[in-house]
């Protein structure tokens, strides 16, 4: 038995080849490659755990809006500025200017928002079902029958009013649900919580709130969240089930270019997003130019980590906006303090000062929180390496064990500061991001990493520095992406493969953007998850990155592409040993063919310690009739992965990779007494496959 398994077993893996009109014709095209993998153990590597993750970032419309459940927009009424009167947009009015006024002021019960709405009734009998104001939400709400929702908001008035709180259509015209609500009257503000349950589905519903006899309400802090959000956390349940079908090792947030502002002014600050979510003041974000009310927040970000049973990643600000303005060093120490503060957040004991506030919001047990990034995208600014000292000598202390993620990139030398990863970004066409594979090949393996304290929290360098790989944010843009098409989940698909095999110097990899609303008009294409009020669908990107989920943790293997065509260089591949839950091994060969013929592969093995099940070996295909193709709500299962058998004993059938494709093999390890095997005693399947 041993003799035979350590022969190498050849197989003919091939897919059918799509638009072919004839058998004779399509050989002649076909190109001959084949693929030698060592599986010898002296050879194997494991593959960080922390491969394959995900980074989020408040861009697109995808946290308000999408993931977060939040179905009112400017639900304080803050989006227009502190300065009043002001601009409420998206609410509107009910009834005409001789029936009711509305404007903002500054009389809010709340200090770090303090702008509200004040609505006067001027009609003692209204119109019929009264006059006031109304919110669509983000491009509607999505309102679904026999489903509640949680209203909360806050009212005064002088005088005892009666207002009717509804969810109706966009018109007004159909009415899903409705509640009477009376408000006592006097000076205080009251906080009024109601559910209300839908008797119909509307997706572009509105919240309106009407009354029908002259006098005065304020309004502030306008809720209204589905009662069946993710685990009761806010979050919307068909997108989080698209990320845990990823299965991410970590979680990247909130930034991106959202940490820094186009200006300092409008960056994320965490200690505005945390706390009773009626006191967050939002902010805008100048750098994809819309208002977000910040109940998706720090806490909620590290929350989703945990739902997702992925590693928190923290991008702090280092102190720089995107384009604009940076602190001196000099005056960084504010910031540095912000930092720990936040750190202390997330993983301070109940009874500190931070941890405190974590445990008041219903979470006692700290955060996990190990990676760190030093800024977004801010290498080579003015101030960037100072302030980066301040914040690494000053982690390093507070927290020994947290890894710290560098901005400067150190890919083809070696960094001039102490760092534990360092960030790497490229977004490029298809063509170039299939031939970035190799980008790492090359990456040093090995290096002095030491250095020692010097003087205060400074560093003295003995040496210049190796660290691991952050592949942060990485896709195909501009013309190839399009709305999310094939071609650029085949580029990004050789681009993995590459990191993959590469994993010894790359310890983590996401791709950009992760979420979209496609009711906006997009800044940034492609993205991973397209989705409205009501549906959702994941871009081929998405669906590649599916046959990815298991590489994280897996072991991989040495592999060697040959081709029958000179200089042929169409094909990407990597190949893994992994488990399923049922403690079932197999070996995954994944391959992209970026070219527009199909490929007749042959795939040797060798030092493969268990034999091949074939009954229980499949294929797995991604590809399309055109390589432009594109998801869509329409056909949102236009290109998604097809799972086949992988043969056919009986039959023997010949099949090929097709042309613009990418396919994942996987082969099953069994014993002899496992099913049909393919080795020493069964030359013919062998051969005749």
């Amino acid at each position: 038995m041993e003799g035979w398994l350590s022969r190498t077993i050849i197989l003919f893996l091939l897919l059918f080849y799509i638009g072919c009109k004839c058998m004779a014709s399509d050989l002649e095209a076909t190109q001959r490659v084949t693929l030698k993998i060592d599986a010898s153990p002296n050879l194997a590597r494991k593959i960080p755990d922390t491969l394959l993750g995900v980074f989020f970032e408040e861009m697109g419309r995808g946290g308000a809006g999408g993931l977060w459940a939040e179905l009112v927009s400017n639900r304080g009424f803050e989006a227009g500025g502190p300065n009043t009167p002001s601009n409420i947009d998206p609410w509107l009015i009910i009834g005409d200017d001789s029936s009711i006024f509305v404007e903002t002021d500054r009389t809010s019960c709340f200090s770090r928002n303090i702008v509200a709405l004040r609505m006067e009734v001027l009609c003692n009998d209204c119109r019929a079902g009264g006059v006031g104001i109304y919110n669509p939400g983000f491009w509607g709400m999505n309102i679904e029958d026999g489903k509640a929702y949680n209203l909360v908001m806050y009212v005064k008035s002088p005088r005892t009013a009666r207002l009717t709180v509804s969810l109706t259509s966009s018109d007004g015209l159909q009415n899903l649900a409705s509640v009477t609500i009376t408000v006592a009257g006097k000076s205080d503000w009251i906080k009024v919580e109601q559910k209300l349950v839908a008797k119909g589905t509307n997706r572009t519903s509105r919240l309106q709130i009407t009354s029908n006899k002259k006098g005065v309400v304020w309004f502030d802090q306008v809720s209204l969240m589905p009662s069946d959000t993710y685990k009761g956390h806010g979050f919307r349940n068909g997108l989080v089930s698209m990320l845990l079908d990823l299965k991410p090792r970590f979680l990247r947030f909130p930034g991106g270019c959202f940490v820094q502002g186009g200006w300092l002014r409008n960056a994320f600050r965490w200690k505005e997003t945390i706390g009773p979510w009626e006191e967050r003041p939002g902010h805008f974000g100048d750098c994809w130019n819309y208002w977000t009310d910040d109940g998706l927040g720090y806490f909620e970000f590290l929350q989703l980590s945990e739902d997702l049973d992925a590693a928190p990643i923290w991008v702090f600000n280092s102190g720089m906006s995107f384009d604009n303005d940076e602190v001196d060093t000099a005056a960084i120490a504010p910031f540095v303090k912000d930092t720990l503060d936040s750190l202390e957040f997330a993983r301070g004991s109940a009874n500190s000062s931070w941890g405190s506030v974590r445990a008041a919001m219903g979470h006692p047990e700290p955060f996990p929180v190990k990676y760190v990034a030093i800024g977004n995208e801010d290498c080579g600014k003015k101030f960037y390496n100072g302030n980066y000292l301040k914040f690494y000598s000053a982690i390093r202390e507070a927290y020994p064990d947290i890894q710290l993620i560098s901005n400067c990139d150190g890919s083809s030398g070696p960094l001039d500061h102490p760092a534990d990863l360092y960030d790497y970004h490229v977004y490029a066409d298809a063509k170039t991001l299939f031939s970035m594979k190799n980008t790492f090949d090359k990456a040093p393996r090995s290096g002095p990493k030491h250095h020692i304290p010097g003087r205060g929290r400074e560093y003295i360098f003995l040496s210049m520095i190796w660290v691991q790989a952050f592949v942060s944010e990485y896709a195909v843009w501009k013309t190839d992406a399009g709305r999310g098409t094939l071609l650029a989940s085949l580029a990004e698909a050789a681009f993995l493969t590459g990191l993959e095999n590469n994993s010894d110097v790359v310890e983590m990899a996401c791709h950009a953007p992760l979420f979209v609303n496609d009711d906006i008009e997009k800044k940034w294409n492609p993205d991973v998850i397209v989705f409205n009020t009501w549906q959702y669908y994941g871009t081929p990107s998405y669906w590649m990155h599916i046959l990815f989920r298991e590489s994280s943790g897996a072991v991989l293997h040495p592999i060697e592409i040959s081709s029958s065509s000179s200089g042929n260089n169409s094909l990407a591949a990597s190949a893994i040993t992994w488990q399923d839950s049922d403690n079932s091994s197999f070996l995954r060969v994944k391959i992209v063919n970026f070219e527009s013929v199909a490929v007749r592969v042959t795939i040797s093995t060798n030092g493969l310690e268990a034999s091949i099940d074939v009954l229980r070996s499949t294929a797995t295909v991604l590809t399309s009739s055109n390589v432009m193709d594109e998801n869509s709500f329409s056909n949102p299962n236009k290109i998604v992965p097809v799972k086949s058998q992988l043969f056919d004993a009986a039959a023997h059938m010949q099949v090929k990779l097709a042309p613009h494709s990418f396919t994942s093999f996987d082969l099953a390890l069994a014993s002899s007494k496992h099913g049909t095997l393919v080795g020493r005693e069964d030359e013919s399947l062998m051969t005749q496959l």
